[in-house]
């Protein structure tokens, strides 16, 4: 058996524990961040689940390495694998693998590629979306001359960014805060254009096919 086939075997079995585990980490992240008034036994399972999560994050990486067998090259072949396993606000974005999983294993028919590129952007812009806001919340909250006080702030301002929109009215002010603005200004021009681009190829498909269906002639002529 080839390095191919033992890595989509490894996906296909890795695939709903590592959805499961982000959801783990998403949810335990979230009343971590919260609801800290709970007690900080609470506190220190949350946490403990949080780090269970990386582990297997970690474990599966290290698989694919593993089966690779490129040795080295395969962090800067993979470097997405890699920043996705480093970054715990990417983690939520496995969930996106988990929804596939599912859809196959039940045997609904799949969707076409332009509006599964759609629906996943679409997903992972929410899952991002809301990490974000935790992370940046929790780096904000009670800093000095912080504008973003509150959690429904942050959700503001996450959705602004995704959507490269940018008001001001929020901003971070905090060096971490910053550090993760400018990473969720990445990926919100990366989900942007996905879309937009997966858009524009199925309307010229729609519109090629119904030039062809009237002999070349624009449709209404």
């Amino acid at each position: 058996m080839d390095a191919d086939s033992r890595t989509q075997r490894w996906e296909g079995r890795a695939a709903l524990p590592l959805g499961i585990a982000s959801l783990l980490y998403l949810g335990c992240y979230a009343t971590h961040v919260l609801a800290p008034g709970l007690p900080p036994l609470v506190h220190d399972v949350l946490r403990a689940v949080t780090g269970a999560a990386w582990a297997v994050f970690v474990v599966d990486y290290a698989v694919h390495w593993r089966l690779s067998g490129r040795g080295p090259g395969f962090v800067t072949r993979h470097w997405l694998d890699t920043v996705v396993m480093l970054l715990p606000l990417l983690w939520p974005l496995r969930i996106v693998r988990l929804y596939d999983v599912v859809l196959r294993r039940r045997g609904r028919p799949r969707l076409s590629l332009y509006a599964r590129v759609m629906l996943y952007a679409g997903l992972s812009a929410v899952l991002l979306g809301f990490s974000g806001a935790l992370a940046v919340y929790q780096q904000e909250r009670g800093a000095p001359h912080a504008t973003i006080r509150t959690f429904g702030d942050s959700v503001w301002w996450a959705c602004s960014t995704l959507a490269t929109v940018g008001y001001g009215d929020v901003t971070p002010v905090t060096p971490g805060g910053r550090t993760l603005a400018v990473g969720l200004m990445v990926c919100g021009l990366a989900l942007l254009g996905a879309v937009t681009g997966s858009f524009s190829s199925l309307m010229l498909r729609r519109f090629s096919r119904e030039e062809d269906e009237n002999g070349g002639r624009p449709p209404g002529q």
